[in-house]
């Protein structure tokens, strides 16, 4: 298993490149389900939740290849109607397969999603939405079984205690393109993930209306066709180099961030008296040098809100910042993880219900830290980065899930990272 080993106090400066979305590419490796001809999928981020999509499709008979970097080719001529729990353990996001198996097969078995260091991420509004379209599903032996030979067009409301859902709203809007007649879904999730997902089927024949808005209809067809699509830019990671960049006092030019996916950040940041530069529609340059930011109070909500998934980053940014911040999770209010190995390494974070407090600015200190999901690994490798000496990062599995080569690219910008193995790591 590997670690990571960062030397801090050294600004970033110069050019990173936004590798394509994760949270995009996985359902449409889904969707490629939904026929038997080939799709090409560009410009797929090297990432291990992504090779653990590719695996299960694979299992599920499909044939997967990967003929150049980025490009993966995916025909499901023949496949099972049925996800083992073996490889569906490793990814919650696999629950996106139950729409496409049970649209294309008429029936699936999918193994029920484990727990979630975030907190509960159920799936119920994923079973109301089947359940709407009249399929019939059952849960036995932690598996769901759905028949979907009566499946049919419905309108569908697919709000929940926190807002839409992103996978509940991909996985109906796969079911429902082959469902005969029409369906409606209201309180669709409108992150840019979902309206790329939609393109991507639009290509395979679907027929969607109210791409990128709350209110999808979609008129279903007999049959889709083969396509070939490039996945957008990941705006999570470009708001983490962006978060990176003001928090190291850095100069970078982020090519691949997109404005209008990054509004509720970058309107956060500026009232912060951030320096952020609008270069093309997809270029965003920012200057951090000789800044003093003012602190912020933000709330996590659906996009085009402030997304949960920079939560993190920006709660260390703030520790950097004089002044209280407050910072509130709407979406998933026990996503604190980070605050305890943030506070190992000098930050002043309170806990208050799903508000955190932070206190700034407070020096950090390099010091042996542990991952525990995604977006806090993330966090704790910006912290590494501000800290003064050495910090080094346990468990960084958790960033290759959603950042390509991010030590390459970091060492690129001149941080002073290296990936080491946990053996290597020094006694503490």
């Amino acid at each position: 298993m590997d670690a990571m080993r960062i030397k801090g106090g050294v600004r970033l400066q110069g050019e990173v490149c936004v590798s394509g979305a994760k949270n995009a590419c996985l359902p449409m490796f889904a969707a490629t389900l939904l026929t038997d001809q080939k799709c090409v999928i560009k410009n797929v981020p090297d990432l291990s939740d992504v090779r653990f999509m590719a695996e299960i499709v694979a299992s599920l008979g499909a044939k997967v290849s990967n003929p150049k970097p980025n490009v993966w080719e995916i025909e499901a001529k023949n496949i099972s109607s049925r996800a083992p729990y073996d490889l569906v353990r490793k990814m919650r996001a696999s629950i996106c397969l139950l729409g496409p198996l049970s649209a294309r097969m008429k029936r699936a078995e999918v193994s029920m999603p484990g727990g979630c260091v975030i907190g509960a991420r159920p799936i119920d509004l994923h079973i109301k939405g089947l359940k709407a379209l009249n399929c019939a599903i059952e849960t036995e032996g932690g598996y769901l079984k759905v028949d979907a030979r009566r499946m049919k067009g419905a309108n569908i409301f697919l709000g929940g205690r926190f807002g839409s859902t992103v996978t509940g709203t991909a996985n109906i809007l796969m079911a429902s393109v082959l469902a005969s007649g029409t369906t409606i879904i209201e309180n669709a999730a409108c992150e840019p993930e979902i309206a790329d997902l939609c393109k991507m089927l639009a290509k395979m024949g679907a027929i969607i209306d109210g791409i990128g808005s709350p209110t999808l209809e979609i008129t279903g067809v007999p049959k889709l066709g083969g396509a070939e699509h490039t996945v957008l830019p990941d705006r999570i990671e470009a708001g983490t180099w962006i978060i990176a960049t003001l928090a190291t006092r850095g100069k970078v030019l982020i090519k691949g961030a997109v404005k209008k996916d990054l509004g509720a950040l970058i309107d956060i940041l500026e009232s912060a008296g951030a320096n952020i530069q609008i270069k093309s529609k997809s270029d965003i340059f920012v200057d951090g040098e000789g800044l003093k930011l003012k602190p912020v109070e933000a709330v996590t909500m659906p996009h085009p809100g402030f997304p949960t998934d920079l939560q993190a980053q920006l709660t260390t940014l703030m520790t950097q910042v004089s002044g209280i911040s407050i910072i509130t999770e709407r979406i998933y209010p026990e996503r604190f993880m980070h605050v305890s190995e943030l506070g190992r390494m000098g930050a002043d974070i309170v806990r208050e219900g799903p508000s955190a407090i932070i206190r700034g600015k407070t020096p950090l200190s390099g010091a042996p830290i542990m991952a525990s999901d995604l977006r806090a690994s993330a966090a704790l490798l910006i912290a590494a980065l501000c800290a003064k000496g050495e910090t080094f990062i346990q468990r960084i599995y958790h960033l290759d899930r959603g950042y390509e080569s991010i030590d390459k690219k970091l060492a690129l910008l001149g941080a002073k990272v290296e990936r080491i193995s946990d053996s290597d790591l020094p006694s503490f």
